[in-house]
Protein backbone atom coordinates (compact mmCIF):
# COMPACT_ATOMS: atom_id res chain seq x y z
CA UNK A 1 0.00 0.00 0.00
CA UNK A 2 1.32 3.43 -0.96
CA UNK A 3 1.53 5.70 2.07
CA UNK A 4 0.93 9.43 2.00
CA UNK A 5 3.75 10.53 4.28
CA UNK A 6 2.80 14.21 4.10
CA UNK A 7 -0.76 13.46 5.21
CA UNK A 8 0.55 11.31 8.07
CA UNK A 9 2.82 14.16 9.19
CA UNK A 10 -0.01 16.69 9.08
CA UNK A 11 -2.22 14.41 11.16
CA UNK A 12 0.53 14.00 13.73
CA UNK A 13 1.09 17.76 13.93
CA UNK A 14 -2.63 18.44 14.34
CA UNK A 15 -2.85 15.89 17.17
CA UNK A 16 0.11 17.55 18.92
CA UNK A 17 -1.48 20.98 18.58
CA UNK A 18 -4.75 19.74 20.10
CA UNK A 19 -2.74 18.43 23.06
CA UNK A 20 -0.79 21.69 23.35
CA UNK A 21 2.44 19.71 23.04
CA UNK A 22 5.61 21.05 21.38
CA UNK A 23 7.94 18.03 20.95
CA UNK A 24 11.71 18.18 20.69
CA UNK A 25 12.93 17.10 17.26
CA UNK A 26 16.42 16.08 16.14
CA UNK A 27 16.61 17.07 12.47
CA UNK A 28 19.44 15.60 10.43
CA UNK A 29 20.35 18.10 7.71
CA UNK A 30 22.23 17.27 4.53
CA UNK A 31 22.79 20.96 3.65
CA UNK A 32 21.45 24.45 4.32
CA UNK A 33 19.34 24.76 1.13
CA UNK A 34 17.52 21.50 1.83
CA UNK A 35 16.99 22.46 5.47
CA UNK A 36 15.49 25.86 4.60
CA UNK A 37 11.90 24.85 3.89
CA UNK A 38 11.95 22.05 6.46
CA UNK A 39 12.94 24.50 9.20
CA UNK A 40 10.42 27.09 8.03
CA UNK A 41 7.70 24.44 8.19
CA UNK A 42 8.58 22.40 11.28
CA UNK A 43 9.83 25.18 13.55
CA UNK A 44 6.18 26.23 13.92
CA UNK A 45 5.45 22.95 15.71
CA UNK A 46 8.73 21.57 17.13
CA UNK A 47 11.72 22.67 19.16
CA UNK A 48 14.42 21.62 16.71
CA UNK A 49 18.05 20.71 17.07
CA UNK A 50 19.74 20.49 13.68
CA UNK A 51 22.36 17.76 13.38
CA UNK A 52 24.88 18.30 10.60
CA UNK A 53 26.34 14.84 10.11
CA UNK A 54 27.55 14.17 6.57
CA UNK A 55 30.81 12.20 6.39
CA UNK A 56 30.09 11.54 2.72
CA UNK A 57 30.91 15.10 1.63
CA UNK A 58 33.88 15.46 -0.75
CA UNK A 59 36.28 17.20 -0.90
CA UNK A 60 37.10 18.39 2.61
CA UNK A 61 36.83 22.08 1.75
CA UNK A 62 33.34 21.40 0.39
CA UNK A 63 32.36 19.88 3.73
CA UNK A 64 33.45 22.96 5.68
CA UNK A 65 31.82 25.29 3.17
CA UNK A 66 28.50 23.49 3.60
CA UNK A 67 28.62 23.30 7.38
CA UNK A 68 29.35 27.03 7.66
CA UNK A 69 26.47 27.76 5.30
CA UNK A 70 24.21 25.67 7.52
CA UNK A 71 25.17 27.56 10.68
CA UNK A 72 24.84 30.93 8.94
CA UNK A 73 21.38 30.08 7.64
CA UNK A 74 20.09 29.02 11.07
CA UNK A 75 21.34 32.27 12.59
CA UNK A 76 19.81 34.45 9.88
CA UNK A 77 16.55 32.52 9.74
CA UNK A 78 16.11 32.63 13.53
CA UNK A 79 16.78 36.36 13.65
CA UNK A 80 14.34 37.01 10.81
CA UNK A 81 11.58 34.89 12.35
CA UNK A 82 11.94 36.66 15.70
CA UNK A 83 11.54 39.98 13.91
CA UNK A 84 8.50 38.81 11.97
CA UNK A 85 6.95 37.30 15.07
CA UNK A 86 7.33 40.59 16.93
CA UNK A 87 5.56 42.42 14.10
CA UNK A 88 2.78 39.81 13.91
CA UNK A 89 2.17 39.99 17.66
CA UNK A 90 1.23 43.66 17.24
CA UNK A 91 -0.82 43.36 14.06
CA UNK A 92 -2.50 39.93 14.03
CA UNK A 93 -5.34 38.65 16.22
CA UNK A 94 -4.29 36.01 18.75
CA UNK A 95 -5.86 33.13 16.80
CA UNK A 96 -3.97 34.10 13.63
CA UNK A 97 -0.49 34.17 15.14
CA UNK A 98 2.07 31.47 14.52
CA UNK A 99 4.84 30.53 16.89
CA UNK A 100 8.37 29.75 15.81
CA UNK A 101 10.24 27.67 18.33
CA UNK A 102 14.00 27.65 19.08
CA UNK A 103 16.43 26.02 16.67
CA UNK A 104 19.67 24.59 18.04
CA UNK A 105 22.65 23.22 16.15
CA UNK A 106 25.13 20.41 16.67
CA UNK A 107 27.86 19.27 14.29
CA UNK A 108 28.63 15.59 14.09
CA UNK A 109 32.06 14.15 13.44
CA UNK A 110 33.43 14.40 9.92
CA UNK A 111 34.49 10.76 9.95
CA UNK A 112 34.89 10.31 6.21
CA UNK A 113 36.72 7.01 6.68
CA UNK A 114 33.47 5.58 7.99
CA UNK A 115 31.73 6.56 4.76
CA UNK A 116 34.38 5.00 2.52
CA UNK A 117 34.32 1.80 4.55
CA UNK A 118 30.56 1.65 4.07
CA UNK A 119 30.88 2.31 0.32
CA UNK A 120 33.55 -0.37 -0.25
CA UNK A 121 32.56 -2.58 -3.17
CA UNK A 122 29.73 -0.23 -4.17
CA UNK A 123 31.83 2.47 -5.82
CA UNK A 124 30.44 1.84 -9.32
CA UNK A 125 26.78 1.58 -8.31
CA UNK A 126 24.79 4.39 -10.00
CA UNK A 127 23.39 7.22 -7.90
CA UNK A 128 20.12 6.32 -6.23
CA UNK A 129 21.07 2.67 -5.69
CA UNK A 130 22.31 0.51 -2.85
CA UNK A 131 25.29 2.74 -1.99
CA UNK A 132 22.94 5.68 -1.43
CA UNK A 133 20.61 3.53 0.69
CA UNK A 134 23.51 2.55 2.93
CA UNK A 135 24.54 6.19 3.15
CA UNK A 136 20.99 7.06 4.25
CA UNK A 137 21.29 4.50 7.03
CA UNK A 138 24.75 5.67 8.07
CA UNK A 139 23.49 9.19 8.64
CA UNK A 140 20.10 8.26 10.07
CA UNK A 141 21.70 5.88 12.57
CA UNK A 142 23.88 8.71 13.82
CA UNK A 143 20.77 10.90 14.05
CA UNK A 144 18.99 8.23 16.11
CA UNK A 145 21.97 8.01 18.46
CA UNK A 146 22.03 11.80 18.90
CA UNK A 147 18.28 11.85 19.47
CA UNK A 148 18.69 9.35 22.31
CA UNK A 149 21.70 11.15 23.75
CA UNK A 150 19.96 14.53 23.70
CA UNK A 151 16.67 13.07 24.99
CA UNK A 152 14.68 14.19 21.97
CA UNK A 153 11.11 13.07 21.32
CA UNK A 154 11.73 12.16 17.68
CA UNK A 155 14.18 12.42 14.79
CA UNK A 156 14.00 12.84 11.04
CA UNK A 157 16.02 14.08 8.05
CA UNK A 158 15.83 16.78 5.41
CA UNK A 159 16.89 14.28 2.74
CA UNK A 160 13.35 13.55 1.54
CA UNK A 161 13.01 17.10 0.18
CA UNK A 162 15.24 16.23 -2.77
CA UNK A 163 13.51 14.92 -5.92
CA UNK A 164 16.55 12.63 -6.28
CA UNK A 165 16.11 10.95 -2.89
CA UNK A 166 13.90 7.93 -2.25
CA UNK A 167 11.47 9.01 0.46
CA UNK A 168 9.99 5.51 0.86
CA UNK A 169 13.44 4.04 1.48
CA UNK A 170 14.38 6.84 3.87
CA UNK A 171 11.23 6.28 5.91
CA UNK A 172 11.66 2.52 5.86
CA UNK A 173 15.17 2.88 7.30
CA UNK A 174 14.14 5.58 9.77
CA UNK A 175 11.24 3.57 11.14
CA UNK A 176 13.43 0.48 11.52
CA UNK A 177 16.03 2.49 13.43
CA UNK A 178 13.28 3.97 15.60
CA UNK A 179 12.48 0.42 16.70
CA UNK A 180 16.14 -0.26 17.46
CA UNK A 181 16.75 2.92 19.46
CA UNK A 182 13.36 3.43 21.05
CA UNK A 183 12.87 6.96 19.74
CA UNK A 184 10.15 7.96 17.26
CA UNK A 185 11.03 8.59 13.62
CA UNK A 186 9.07 11.37 11.97
CA UNK A 187 8.20 9.92 8.57
CA UNK A 188 8.05 12.57 5.89
CA UNK A 189 8.26 13.51 2.24
CA UNK A 190 9.19 17.16 2.41
CA UNK A 191 9.22 17.64 -1.36
CA UNK A 192 5.40 17.41 -1.30
CA UNK A 193 3.21 20.53 -1.31
CA UNK A 194 5.91 22.40 -3.25
CA UNK A 195 8.45 21.85 -0.50
CA UNK A 196 11.35 21.50 -2.92
CA UNK A 197 10.20 24.58 -4.86
CA UNK A 198 10.02 26.56 -1.63
CA UNK A 199 13.54 25.47 -0.67
CA UNK A 200 14.82 26.87 -3.97
CA UNK A 201 13.00 30.15 -3.31
CA UNK A 202 14.44 30.40 0.20
CA UNK A 203 17.93 29.63 -1.09
CA UNK A 204 17.63 32.58 -3.44
CA UNK A 205 16.08 34.81 -0.76
CA UNK A 206 18.96 34.14 1.64
CA UNK A 207 21.63 34.09 -1.07
CA UNK A 208 22.75 30.61 -0.10
CA UNK A 209 25.48 28.56 -1.70
CA UNK A 210 23.66 25.78 -3.54
CA UNK A 211 25.83 22.90 -4.73
CA UNK A 212 25.09 20.98 -7.94
CA UNK A 213 25.90 17.46 -6.70
CA UNK A 214 24.73 15.42 -3.74
CA UNK A 215 28.02 15.56 -1.89
CA UNK A 216 30.14 12.41 -2.19
CA UNK A 217 32.98 11.86 -4.62
CA UNK A 218 30.86 9.37 -6.58
CA UNK A 219 28.00 11.83 -7.08
CA UNK A 220 30.50 14.55 -8.04
CA UNK A 221 32.03 12.31 -10.72
CA UNK A 222 28.60 11.42 -12.06
CA UNK A 223 27.61 15.07 -12.19
CA UNK A 224 30.83 15.97 -14.04
CA UNK A 225 30.17 13.19 -16.53
CA UNK A 226 26.62 14.45 -17.13
CA UNK A 227 27.85 18.00 -17.67
CA UNK A 228 30.45 16.82 -20.20
CA UNK A 229 27.78 14.91 -22.10
CA UNK A 230 25.70 18.09 -22.29
CA UNK A 231 28.74 20.16 -23.30
CA UNK A 232 28.69 22.18 -20.07
CA UNK A 233 31.72 23.43 -18.20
Amino acid sequence: MNRNFQKELEQKIHAQERQGWVPKLLLHSCCAPCSSYVLEYLSQYYEITVLYYNPNIYPEEEYYKRVEEQKAFIQRFTKQQKGRQAVRSDTEPMEGRKNFYPIGFVEGEYDKGRFYEMAKGLEDIPEGGERCFRCYELRLREAAEYACRLKMDSFTTTLSISPLKNACKLNEIGERLAGEYGVEYLSSDFKKKNGYKRSVELSEEYGMYRQDYCGCVFSMRERERQKKEKGQK
